[in-house]
């Protein structure tokens, strides 16, 4: 065979006068090129983090289905994106394999973390509050690792708290509500009555939301807080007509991430007014009817895992699993610290069915992206919107640019 090949590629008459029979025989040759058998190729682990009690998914917060909340632990996007990542990983000769973590609290997950490691494991999804996230990443800081945080929207994980090896794929509060008001300014609905809920959560995205006005001409006429009682001492707060009169705006911004009081302001204000925020018009990562650049093709593989719809915190962990095993692609490679690189760097192109290239902040680690303006049935635009323009990447007129960042190494 070796002996053949030779005089095929050096027998000058053959390529200079049967360049059909040259073609179809390498042809032949590279489409019957055998595979590595799984058992030569080499293991790698993605390991999934999550808490075995997390509130964010009880059921009492997902059975009404709020626009931003998840309808179900997102580990199942994970498991699509390796089912999808067999055929990459047989062609660089690497049986993929996806470690489930479950603990019971910080001090358990960070003595699962250092077990994966010590057996090889290196990728860490993590599924969990942001201060566990936090903690985690403070705690692991300095080993060879990487820690994709797929469900902590806080603001501060990717500033004051940030860390070189926590990268965030699921979008921060800041790019939610940069989207979200730019899509206003170009509404021209720029008076923002503005209604905030007791949770911290609540407090950060409304910063979030003031910050985004101050940076795209938004005005806030007035900022009144609402608890969820059925007190009528407390009906000021409580009462949708009542918070939501006395003063004219376009436009009612309402943070409630737990979600309850949230989805009872539409149709209940005093004025006809859009309702937006984390009810009525929402700034998300996925939205099961994107039905451009692929979207349905993937939310159809999620719905037959999942049986349910896709939702933002879904396509982050199945992006964090796309995301590695990409690396690893391009860089020809499996060993940790190029991959590392390659995923940080500039060259990285990552297709998250949205229509932008996209990679990870080198001063932030947060994944640039587009984001959907969604109602709870229909996309009704995405962000950056058109006119909306950056020096370097549009990408980054959502959340925090470079001489924005806190975040310090």
């Amino acid at each position: 065979m070796t002996e053949w090949r030779e005089r095929l590629f050096t027998d000058r008459a053959v390529i200079k006068f049967c360049p059909r029979i040259l073609m179809t025989v390498l042809l032949t040759l590279f489409f019957t090129v055998a595979p590595l058998p799984v058992s030569a190729a080499s293991e790698i682990g993605i390991a999934y983090l999550m808490l075995k009690k997390d509130k964010r998914y009880a059921e009492r917060r997902t059975f009404a289905r709020f626009l931003m909340q998840p309808l179900g632990r997102p580990l199942d996007g994970a498991h699509v994106a390796m089912g999808e990542s067999k055929f990459v990983g047989n062609a660089i000769g690497v049986a993929l394999k996806l470690e489930e973590v479950e603990a019971v609290g910080v001090k358990d997950m960070l003595s699962r973390v250092d077990e994966l490691l010590a057996l090889g494991v290196r990728y860490f999804l993590i599924d969990a509050p942001a201060e566990v996230v936090a903690e985690v990443a403070s705690a692991s800081r300095g080993k060879e690792l990487l820690l994709l945080n797929v469900t902590a929207r806080e603001d501060d994980l990717r500033q004051a708290r940030c860390a070189p090896h926590l990268l965030h794929v699921i979008p921060n509060y800041a790019m939610l509500t940069d989207a979200l008001v730019q899509y206003l300014v170009f509404r021209k609905w720029r008076q923002v009555l503005v209604l905030e809920g007791p949770r911290r959560e609540d407090q950060d995205l409304v910063g979030a939301f003031k910050r985004s006005a101050k940076r795209y001409g938004a005005k806030i006429v007035d900022q009144r807080p609402f608890v969820l009682s059925n007190d009528p001492r407390e009906r000021d707060q409580n009462n949708v007509a009542l918070l939501t009169g006395g003063k004219d705006y376009d436009v009612v911004f309402v943070a409630d991430t737990d979600g309850e009081f949230a989805r009872s302001v539409p149709y209940q204000t005093v004025f006809p007014r859009p309702v937006v925020g984390t009810e009525g018009l929402a700034g998300l990562a996925w939205h099961w009817s994107w039905d451009r650049h692929g979207a349905p093709q993937l939310e159809k593989r999620f719905e037959k895992r999942a049986k349910r719809a896709m939702t933002s915190l879904d396509w982050a962990a199945w992006l964090g699993v796309k995301a590695v095993v990409e690396a690893m692609l391009r860089a020809e490679t499996t060993e940790f610290g190029k991959v590392r690189d390659f995923l940080l760097g500039e060259d990285i192109i990552l297709d998250g069915f949205k229509g932008n290239r996209m990679n990870f902040r080198p001063w932030d680690r947060q994944l640039r992206q587009p984001l959907l303006i969604a109602t709870h049935n229909w996309v009704v635009d995405r962000a950056p919107i058109k006119g909306f323009l950056h020096a370097t990447n549009n990408l980054d007129t959502l959340g925090f640019d470079q001489r924005d960042s806190q975040c310090r190494f």
